[in-house]
Formats: C-alpha cells, sequence, structure tokens
C-alpha cells in the first residue's frame, strides 16, 4: 500500500471515528461511569466484526498484502498483560481517549488530547526502556 492510498485510509478512518461519536471522551465518561451503552455497542460490534474476519481468513487460507501465510496462534499468557491492560484502562478513563482516535480528536480541535498522545509517546519509550526488567 502506498502513502497516499494509507493517507486516505487514515482521513477516512477518522471521519468515521469523530462522524460516530466514539471519539467524544463524553461518551467515553458516560461508558466508564456506566450511564449509556452506545461505547459498549461500538466496541461490541467490532469484536463480532473482528472474530468474524477472522473465521473468514482461516476458513478460506487468506493470505497476507505479501502473499505471506497469516499466523493465529495463540499467544503464551503473560501477566504483564493484565498490568499493562489495567494501566491502558486507566488511561483510557483519566484521558477519554486510546491511542486509536487521539489524532482524531487533536484534528477536531480537542487539544487537550495533546496531552494524551505526550502521556501515549512517553508511556511506549518507557515500555522499551524497562520492558527487559519486566517480570513475564
Amino acid at each position: 500500500m502506498n502513502k497516499v492510498t494509507s493517507l486516505i485510509f487514515g482521513l477516512l478512518f477518522g471521519i468515521i471515528l469523530t462522524k460516530s461519536e466514539v471519539i467524544s471522551w463524553f461518551r467515553i465518561q458516560k461508558m466508564f461511569q456506566f450511564e449509556e451503552s452506545y461505547m459498549y455497542l461500538v466496541i461490541g460490534t467490532a469484536v463480532l466484526t473482528g472474530v468474524i474476519s477472522v473465521q473468514i481468513l482461516k476458513r478460506f487460507k487468506i493470505k497476507s498484502l505479501s502473499k505471506e501465510n497469516l499466523d493465529f496462534s495463540a499467544k503464551p499468557f503473560n501477566k504483564g498483560t493484565i498490568i499493562g491492560g489495567v494501566i491502558f484502562g486507566f488511561g483510557w478513563a483519566i484521558t477519554g481517549a486510546c491511542p486509536g482516535p487521539i489524532f482524531a480528536q487533536i484534528g477536531c480541535g480537542e487539544y487537550v488530547a495533546v496531552s494524551t498522545l505526550i502521556g501515549a509517546l512517553f508511556g511506549a519509550y518507557l515500555f522499551n526502556f524497562v520492558k527487559d526488567k519486566l517480570p513475564s
């Protein structure tokens, strides 16, 4: 995929995130306070779409765009995944953004999302710095 195609798909993804209101921290806050089910329905739809898509890829033995076999083997359990998931969840609840919509939020003028972007970049850097010292 060339850069122009990637840019077009990225812009379309940002528009979809914006129009569906999943970048709204009000929606995310209401989800975490169990005040509305909108985000749970969106996430559930995404999970269902992913399950169906993976089943199609497996059953028809579809290869990647670079003609390589797709690997669907289970990943080994790692307690760091639980710890990381909890940290991710806290960050999501505090900032109202997971990494997906950060750029869409910034593009819509929610400049407080810049702090979320800085936090995400710092977290990725910190993880890379300490990953060899973390328990497995």
